[in-house]
């Protein structure tokens, strides 16, 4: 019996903050763009088999534990998860002032 895999949502919100992240680093490198990206996407489908791979989202006012978010090459990527789905919320630079949600 194979282990269980979550289906990955990424929200048109995170979708599109993404975009953004590659927009601009590939103003300056088109390459280092597409690597941090494709890093980014990498890391979150490192919880398609265990969505507690990362931290308890410390932004989350609600602490049930749903809420997880990890930081990558200066990015925060925050999710929730469910029993079967892992849904992609926001895209952030680290350096943006964070907000509790």
């Amino acid at each position: 019996m194979g282990a269980a895999f979550y289906k990955i949502v990424w929200t048109k919100r995170a979708q599109e903050q993404l975009q953004l992240v590659y927009i601009f680093i590939s103003k300056d490198s088109p390459q280092n763009a597409s690597n941090i990206v494709n890093d980014i996407i990498d890391a979150v489908g490192r919880a398609e088999q265990n969505p507690a791979i990362y931290r308890p989202d410390k932004y989350k006012m609600a602490k049930d534990g749903s809420y997880r978010a990890f930081e990558k090459h200066g990015y925060r990527i925050s999710y929730r998860f469910n029993s079967a789905i892992v849904r992609i919320l926001r895209v952030r630079h680290t350096k943006m002032k964070p907000s509790f949600y």
